[in-house]
């Protein structure tokens, strides 16, 4: 097991000594954008494990599709309601769910965004999360690399998660284009870039047939793109599906961010070059392990230095390593996946 491997696992064990025992009578919720992604499914195992072992009794809700806000904002009332002392949300739209998250805030519940930032950032108490922009930010350094000089004449297509922004998929993108060298008009916006090399963006809502068919209307747009940025790794299969439908999946780089076990074993089998794996386990353990602190001290935690969030963490997961460009193993990769 590797150094990473074995400090994410210890991560996922919260020892309960420090923890007053107080805390045992104390609730928290998590709130995720769906119980069916396996990146949710691993949040949840993560965040249940350590309320178990701090004997902190967890309720879980999930909106019935990416996107649902609705669902997410009655599950804050309920958790208000049930005075739960914490509540763990990765909202579907970030600046929509503010208010919900405020009238749960003046309930004195600590509220801690996982993964997806609030719009603004600190509408919620804290965020535990990858830092996003990094993910992108690696995968285009990847990519150019490989390409070497050939990266100056590259046509890209951009598989981006929905319109509405600004999301962890506009992070994403646009890391992705200042790792591989393209100058960012607003940061904050996809698809204001006016760099020759970018055939297009388009949308997947994170699934493999809305890759799939992103990719189709890029591909139709120019048929010769060569390297492909998307959102997640199931885009990126659908995305896969399509290049190979008109015989052109050994021209064409494709690389993602996630980490999941099919993704990383998509690299492996050659659909995709390489991975921003990120530890959904870890980010939830650490936000039940706040929520704890929180009932027991009421102190709420800090962002690492120099961010606005609590960084859970990152890592480039390829088998064709690139001077200047850090990573880790499929291998490695496939200790600490998830799905």
């Amino acid at each position: 097991m590797t150094n990473l491997s074995k400090a994410l696992a210890s991560a996922a064990i919260i020892a309960a000594a420090g923890i007053a025992s107080s805390a045992a009578a104390e609730s928290a919720c998590l709130i995720t954008k769906t119980d069916t992604n396996p990146f949710f499914v691993k949040m949840k195992e993560g965040a249940a494990a350590a309320a178990a072992e701090l004997g902190i009794e967890l309720k879980t809700f999930a909106g019935k599709i990416d996107g649902d806000h609705e669902t997410q904002a009655q599950a804050i009332e309920t958790c208000i309601a049930d005075g739960a002392k914490g509540i763990l949300l990765t909202p579907s739209d970030t600046s929509s769910i503010v208010s919900s998250v405020q009238q749960a805030r003046d309930a004195g519940i600590l509220v801690i965004a996982l993964d997806t930032p609030l719009d603004p950032v600190d509408a919620a108490d804290a965020t535990f999360a990858t830092d996003n922009f990094l993910a992108g930010e690696l995968i285009g350094k990847w990519a150019a690399a490989k390409l070497g000089d050939e990266a100056a004449n590259a046509k890209i297509a951009l598989l981006d998660l929905a319109v509405s922004q600004p999301t962890v998929g506009v992070l994403r993108d646009q890391g992705f284009l200042q790792g591989f060298g393209i100058d960012l008009a607003d940061p904050n916006v996809n698809g204001d870039e006016t760099d020759p090399r970018i055939v297009g963006n388009d949308v997947t809502a994170g699934n493999e047939e809305g890759g799939r068919r992103a990719m189709e209307n890029l591909l139709a747009k120019d048929p010769m793109i060569n390297v492909v940025y998307t959102i997640n790794e199931p885009a990126a299969a659908g995305a896969y599906e399509a290049i190979k439908s008109i015989g052109r999946e050994n021209d064409v780089l494709i690389v993602s961010v996630d980490g999941g076990c099919p993704g990383v074993q998509n690299i492996a089998d050659g659909v995709i070059g390489a991975t921003s794996q990120q530890y959904p386990l870890r980010m939830a353990a650490l936000g039940i392990e706040a929520i704890a602190k929180f009932a027991e001290t009421g102190e709420k935690p800090q962002p690492t230095e120099g961010k606005d969030f609590v960084d859970t963490g990152v890592s480039l997961v390829t088998d064709e390593s690139v001077d200047g460009v850090e990573s880790i193993s499929v291998s490695e990769g496939m200790d600490l996946c998830w799905g």
